[in-house]
């Protein structure tokens, strides 16, 4: 008769007398041992002895295959559960790279006006908040072996995949509009500064030319172009473009040497590019980490499926 074999927990020396047992069968009947039904195999019959006590009788089919595949499952559960721990790194990772770029944006927002260059750090955020909940589920379906559990684990972690492919291409394409949208608005930015801190534009272009170490669009003389140029009537170019070096530099065109020699408009656009590279690099790593994690759960999910789900049992006796 048959009957719905429980979870198999094989224990360490069950496996070696196990082991030990098969080989000494082979050993008597031959590799060639046939058992009707079963083909030409190198199968034999024996009984499981644990503890000097008989606990079953079954047929061995290539047992050594099942401590490899228990091994296999071993291993790349091992692998998955280290992996869920880095998933939940890379959520806190990713949630930071997001942020990053919107405070970047909000610094360098005057230079660029299509809010849609924001779109991979929204995206990005949202895959960090999903995979602390991947890595949560992933954690509890390898420890429990829910084949439910890791079957959404993988779609999930698909869905995740896909998502940072397309986060991946929307920063090469944004990318590659940062120059032309940087070339289109620092010539009308650079006329709105008024040199006043109340002034949205003003304090933009002296946070940039203060932490690029840059002065003008491209270089320190294109301020004389400027209505704040003309209307100062001073000659001399705004204080965020001195050196921190110069002491007592009052902007003068007088002392180039005070100033900084770099126009900005290369900077903002080598800044721009960096940060999007930021999200490319963040995304194309934790999807390669991702595919790994299906795979482990693949491997996991198609070895369970081949386990044997029943056993062959004596009638008339009770055994373990």
């Amino acid at each position: 008769m048959f009957r719905k074999s429980s979870r198999l927990n094989v224990s360490r020396d069950l496996i070696q007398q196990a082991a030990a047992l098969v080989a000494l069968v082979q050993r008597r009947t031959g590799s060639d041992t046939r058992i009707p039904g079963h083909g030409r195999q190198g199968i034999a019959s024996h009984f499981i002895v644990y503890s000097n006590q008989i606990i079953g009788y079954s047929h061995v089919i290539v047992f050594h295959n099942f401590i490899m595949g228990q091994c296999g499952i071993t291993s790349s559960k091992t692998v998955l559960v280290f992996l869920n721990l880095i998933f939940w790194a890379a959520a806190g990772i990713l949630c930071y790279v997001g942020a990053y770029v919107f405070i970047t944006y909000d610094d360098y927002d005057h230079f660029f006006e299509d809010v849609y260059t924001l779109v991979p750090a929204v995206i990005i955020i949202a895959v960090g908040a999903l995979l602390f909940i991947i890595g949560l589920i992933g954690c509890c379906a390898t420890i429990r072996e829910s084949h439910c559990g890791l079957a959404t684990f993988v779609i999930i972690l698909m869905l995740v995949f896909v998502t940072e492919v397309v986060v991946v291409v929307l920063g090469y394409i944004y990318r590659a509009k940062v120059e032309e949208e940087v070339n289109h608005s620092i010539q009308k930015v650079y006329n709105e500064y008024n040199g006043t801190n109340s002034d949205a534009p003003s304090r933009a272009i002296d946070y940039v030319q203060r932490q690029l170490h840059c002065c003008g669009i491209t270089n320190y003389s294109d301020w004389r172009n400027t209505r704040w140029f003309n209307e100062s009537r001073n000659n001399s170019v705004p204080l965020s473009c001195c050196k921190p070096t110069a002491s007592n530099c009052t902007g003068a065109l007088t002392h180039p040497g005070d100033l900084y020699p770099e126009g900005c408009e290369a900077l903002v656009v080598k800044k721009l590019k960096e940060i999007m590279m930021y999200v490319i690099w963040a995304a194309l790593t934790f999807a390669a980490i991702q595919m790994l994690g299906m795979l482990c759960a693949c491997v996991v999910l198609c070895r369970r499926g081949r386990d044997p789900a029943y056993e062959l049992l004596i009638s008339g006796g009770t055994y373990a």
